[in-house]
């Protein structure tokens, strides 16, 4: 799957999803009313096209990206274990994975601590299980935006 047809997938699966692009990356945001303030535009999801933010991935091959998905800490560390904190000198955390690997899921190089997940090039290897972690991430900025709005009716 091509990072278009991902952000096609991603926008036309997940109501209330709202797509903003940047520095040619694409950006997911639970936000079914176009309303969101600057500082509550937080992505569940992310589409990363180039080595700009760290270059592990390497994402300099024609075609090469890397989709990002923020999941639960329960999901997380299920998946994954405890969260890891050692971090080498590029700001990358050691997770023990390549994270040039393409199409395996495993921790993000520089987010994991905050439970997020990735797979380089996604293709038939991770087809089954992105879906799942893709609609729990919708969700959970789905609860987190309903709890905000509640609060603020107050």
């Amino acid at each position: 799957m091509t990072a278009e047809e991902m952000t096609d997938h991603i926008s036309s699966t997940f109501a209330g999803t709202r797509v903003m692009e940047a520095y040619g990356d694409t950006f997911f945001l639970y936000d079914p009313d176009g309303d969101l303030p600057p500082e509550r535009q937080l992505p569940f999801a992310t589409i990363v096209t180039g080595d700009h933010y760290e270059q592990v991935s390497e994402l300099t091959e024609p075609g090469a990206y890397r989709l990002n998905i923020g999941l639960t800490k329960a999901t997380y560390t299920a998946m994954f274990g405890a969260v890891p904190t050692g971090r080498d000198d590029r700001g990358v955390f050691d997770t023990g994975f390549d994270h040039a690997e393409r199409d395996r899921v495993m921790p993000h190089p520089v987010y994991a601590s905050q439970h997020w997940v990735c797979v380089v090039s996604p293709g038939e290897a991770t087809a089954d299980a992105i879906g799942p972690l893709l609609a729990e991430a919708h969700g959970f900025a789905a609860r987190k935006h309903a709890n905000h709005a509640r609060r603020a009716r107050g």
